[in-house]
């Protein structure tokens, strides 16, 4: 059955999902028409909240460019590179193959979400070495682990209300992990994709007469030109002890960060990991630019795209179109309801808003007054807007594109198994939320 559907839903992406850059401009235009239409808004007025909110993510751009650009230089290094290839061994079949990806990036994501999607990438690509397998669907598989991230360690709306002081503390108060991420029900939920997920994915692995298999020349890295070269400069290049001056700093940074002051895992802490220890382990900086060479070649979509994501989400958010959407959703709610419907809404609201710490701004005041109106579960709504969030993203491309550029591929090309895994984890989540 699923192998049928697959083949449907494959076949309807590839051809009716554009390119993710027009994908990003229709959503743009059908969220100025939308204002325009639903929240009484002037033409000018749309345009005037997209373009000042055109630059709002200049920062997320860059954290996300070197997401994709440390992780890379890390993975690339011989250590990582050796670790990856005895982990493909353990894949047999391309079944095998499947599932070990699909379990390997849900466990990375659940610890950390830009880890996640960097490694499972760079893991999908080891083992296409390894194994023969459908392309797509291994890339798909990697890809599908980031489901779980905002149930997991570095959820920013858990995190963020278990924050001191955070923005919405004088109407919650602090809400511990312990009943958010650390839930019954969280883990539950968790638990089931851990095995339903990669279950499914091994059932959409198409007959060898139906796959599609990566082209040799996507897997083989560009080998690094070795020059006899005598001069100052170029022993600079190469030179270990200056690398390990260098990457030494940044690892007493990282000890007294996490040892002594016990700092948690953020977006920025990562990133400077990820490149401190490609430093260290690449041994000199002539191996590291080699390696930042091949992996900035990933980031163009990012950079064009993200901007226009920040002028979508201001349309959305100063129209009111977000709090509109979640008031009608909630309006029907009962308390025992509310968690299922905060996760539809949420859903929608991620597909124009993708990001989970802009998209709780937007809808955490709607939510919170509905819960507390109808006397529902904080942390349980609040739970259910966070896997909303993680949900839309197998449908959303917006956050491929880091995974796609480190395996070479584009967004229809995955996105027909992404479809099916929508419905499968909206059924699971929408009972872990509901019954547990």
């Amino acid at each position: 059955m699923f192998k049928a559907l697959s083949r449907s839903s494959v076949k309807l992406v590839e051809r009716y999902l554009p390119d993710p850059y027009i994908f990003v401009v229709l959503l743009t235009l059908l969220a100025g028409v939308a204002a325009v239409l639903v929240e009484s808004k002037t033409p000018m007025e749309v345009v005037t909240m997209w373009g000042d909110g055109f630059w709002g993510l200049l920062s997320f751009t860059m954290q996300m460019v070197l997401v994709l650009i440390a992780g890379y230089m890390m993975a690339s290094t011989p250590l990582v590179k050796s670790i990856l290839a005895k982990l493909a061994t353990l894949a047999k079949t391309p079944g095998s193959a499947i599932i070990l990806v699909t379990v390997i990036a849900l466990i990375a994501n659940w610890i950390n979400w830009g880890f996640g999607l960097v490694v499972s990438a760079l893991f999908a690509k080891q083992l296409a070495r390894t194994v023969r397998v459908d392309y797509r669907l291994l890339v798909a598989s990697a890809y599908s682990g980031f489901i779980v991230w905002h149930g997991g360690l570095a959820g920013s709306i858990p995190l963020t209300i278990a924050t001191e002081g955070h923005f919405q503390a004088d109407k919650i108060g602090l809400i511990s992990t312990g009943d958010t991420i650390f839930s019954f029900y969280n883990l539950a939920i968790v638990l089931a994709m851990l095995v339903i997920v990669p279950l499914v994915n091994r059932l959409m692995l198409p007959d060898e007469k139906d796959s599609v298999f990566v082209e040799e020349s996507k897997l083989n890295e560009a080998a690094a030109a070795v020059e006899n070269d005598n001069r100052p400069a170029a022993r600079l290049e190469n030179s270990k002890i200056l690398a390990l001056l260098i990457g030494v700093a940044g690892l007493a940074y990282m000890f007294d960060y996490y040892i002594v002051r016990g700092g948690g895992l953020n977006l920025n802490i990562i990133n400077f990991t990820f490149l401190f220890l490609a430093i260290v382990l690449h041994g000199n900086a002539r191996n590291l630019l080699n390696s930042l060479d091949e992996a900035i070649k990933g980031a163009a979509g990012i950079v064009i795209q993200f901007p226009f994501y920040a002028g979508i989400m201001a349309i959305i958010m100063h129209s009111g179109l977000a709090s509109s959407l979640s008031d009608w959703m909630t309006s029907f709610a009962t308390a025992e309801s509310l968690p299922f419907w905060a996760f539809m809404s949420a859903g929608i609201v991620n597909i124009f808003i993708p990001s989970g710490g802009g998209q709780w701004a937007v809808q955490s005041p709607v939510v919170i007054a509905t819960a507390q109106a109808l006397g529902a579960d904080m942390p349980r709504v609040a739970m259910a807007v966070a896997w909303g969030d993680s949900w839309t993203n197998l449908l959303q491309p917006f956050w491929a594109l880091p995974v796609l550029a480190i395996a070479g591929l584009k967004a229809k090309d995955i996105m027909g198994y992404c479809l099916i895994q929508l419905f499968v984890t909206g059924i699971i989540v929408s009972i872990g939320l509901t019954w547990f």
